[in-house]
């Protein structure tokens, strides 16, 4: 980590006056919306996506801070966008959310933990409307059915007991109910999507929080407490400034997961690093299949935003998973194997080039790597007549990623803005939508709706939401719904067994497969190594 980082150094260094600037010590900030206004926001918007993901790792995060410090090292202006880490994983299976090695943005144990209190902030505004909606059943003052609320509550924790959960109990509104994770919460993604605090005052007021008793929809502006929900998140709405490890600026903003919830940083910050260098770096959570169709099918439909390259991350480790090889085995030499587990990438790249950007395949490089396993990634790539760099950004940083640097700058350098295809109309209906997605990017034959899902679907379009894009909840583990499933796997259907509203954040979510939106830790939680010595010093993240 650098000696000693210097925020303001940082901000002044890509134009943002002092005066835009909140501090929260000497290492991050808040940044005032004031920072946008007269800027030019064409950069080139860069985004880094993976493949399918394995317990071996691919390294997105770090790729993409890499990516970044390689722009810099060969003389290009440029800026992270980020999301910010969810204390859940940091504490439960994943740990810290920050990069690794010599690609990471800091301070990293700070944002891991409580940073500047963005998720504090979208906790306790979500879990005031929770309230308030059962003051006003306890009263009987709305029009809203017990019976039908769909409003639940939210930890920034994994704490799978709080699942299901009876609230009320014993009074005459006792309901069933239960908590989501933070990061899933629709107050979290309407954050990330709003584009002002006008903006946002309009999103939190179309939130559904339930139905009548007649099907109708209640909104949240009816229970009043709009203005004391702003108070609560108007600092939360101005995106987070850090700087990575070689001191490239990086916006951190946002953290909604992307296979529970829509999986993008937010807007405002993307529009911030756009409007202070040539070279925005972003990424969207998970493999293209869900982060990357989601920042397409979402938050560039909504705001208008458009990446100007795509950058796929594979390791040599993860596509020997995806051929076959026990986690255990990894480590040893299997050119057979890294072949077979291409089929992978191969569907990744297709689902990628849909979109009339330019492609390009990073090979983040482990120590244990052979160089004819990564030659094999490099000849399959050129058969396709994808670009293709190995990238060693762990242990050499902005070094080891500027032949992938300069690959990504030569693929849109010269290149202007041009419309971005999108999978299914506005109009289309929801199951139309649900197919394009699961068969045009899962690979998958069709959809099949439970009886429960078409029951929630009929109550949502009867109130006039099927226009609204499509929100994926489905495992990260697999193109399927199926997690053991690896590879590229064929002739499967996707079932959406159930459906969730989020008309603030625009969008509906179709649940598949077991997916919770309120995370489990695992037997063995990552907060067992984390220890605080005597000076204070954090370890284990």
């Amino acid at each position: 980590m650098p000696a000693a980082i210097d925020v303001s150094a940082t901000a002044r260094e890509i134009g943002i006056s002092p005066d835009h600037l909140i501090h929260y010590g000497h290492d991050k900030a808040k940044v005032s919306l004031q920072a946008m206004k007269g800027r030019d926001t064409s950069g080139k918007l860069i985004l880094v996506s993976a493949i399918t993901p394995t317990p071996a790792g691919e390294g997105k995060t770090t790729v993409s801070v890499g990516l970044a410090q390689g722009l810099r090292k060969i003389g290009r202006s440029v800026a992270l966008a980020l999301r910010q880490p969810s204390m859940g994983p940091v504490f439960g299976r994943k740990g810290g959310a920050t990069g690794g090695g010599l690609s990471r943005v800091e301070p990293s144990n700070s944002i891991n933990l409580h940073f500047t209190g963005d998720f504090h902030a979208i906790t306790a505004a979500h879990n005031l409307l929770s309230a308030v909606i059962d003051n006003h059943l306890f009263n009987g003052t709305s029009r809203l059915a017990p019976d039908r609320v769909l409003w639940k509550r939210v930890l920034d924790m994994n704490d799978r007991a709080l699942r299901q959960i009876t609230v009320s109990r014993g009074g005459k509104t006792e309901r069933a109910s239960g908590f989501d994770i933070t990061a899933a919460s629709e107050v979290m993604a309407i954050l990330c999507l709003s584009e002002s605090l006008a903006d946002l005052r309009a999103r939190l007021n179309r939130i559904v929080v339930g139905f009548t008793a007649e099907g109708e929809p209640v909104f949240a502006e009816e229970f009043r407490i709009t203005g004391a929900l702003l108070a609560l998140l108007k600092d939360a709405l101005q995106p987070n400034l850090v700087q990575s490890m070689e001191g490239v600026p990086a916006f951190l903003h946002g953290g909604p997961f992307a296979n529970i919830a829509h999986g993008c940083n937010s807007v405002l910050a993307t529009r911030l690093a756009l409007a202070h260098a040539d070279f925005a770096v972003t990424e969207a959570g998970f493999a293209f299949d869900l982060g990357g169709e989601k920042f397409m099918g979402i938050k560039c439909r909504q705001s208008g935003l458009a990446p100007a390259a795509i950058v796929i991350v594979a390791t040599v480790r993860a596509l020997k998973m995806h051929g076959g090889v026990a986690l255990a085995d990894l480590t040893q030499t299997d050119v057979s194997a890294v072949e077979r587990g291409l089929e992978n990438l191969a569907a990744h790249l297709a689902s990628a080039r849909q979109f009339d950007r330019p492609v390009i395949v990073a090979v983040n490089r482990f120590y244990t790597d052979q160089e004819e396993e990564i030659q094999v990634v490099h000849r399959f790539c050129e058969s396709l007549g994808v670009p293709c760099a190995t990238a060693d950004v762990f242990g050499s940083g902005g070094s080891g990623a500027m032949d992938l640097a300069r690959v990504v700058a030569a693929a849109v350098d010269g290149t202007s803005a041009r419309p971005l295809p999108q999978l299914y109309a506005d109009d289309d209906s929801v199951e139309q939508k649900l197919h394009a997605i699961v068969t045009r990017i899962y690979g998958a034959r069709g959809v099949v709706l439970t009886d429960e899902a078409k029951e929630r679907l009929a109550t949502f379009e009867r109130a006039g939401f099927s226009k609204l894009p499509i929100c994926m909840a489905k495992t990260q583990n697999s193109l399927s719904d199926d997690p053991l499933k690896l590879g590229r796997p064929s002739g499967f259907d996707i079932t959406v067994r159930d459906f969730e509203i989020a008309n603030g954040a625009g969008f509906l979510v179709a649940l598949t497969g077991k997916m919770m939106r309120m995370p489990a830790l695992p037997k063995l939680p990552a907060a067992e190594r984390i220890e605080v010595d005597d000076e204070g010093t954090i370890t284990g993240i």
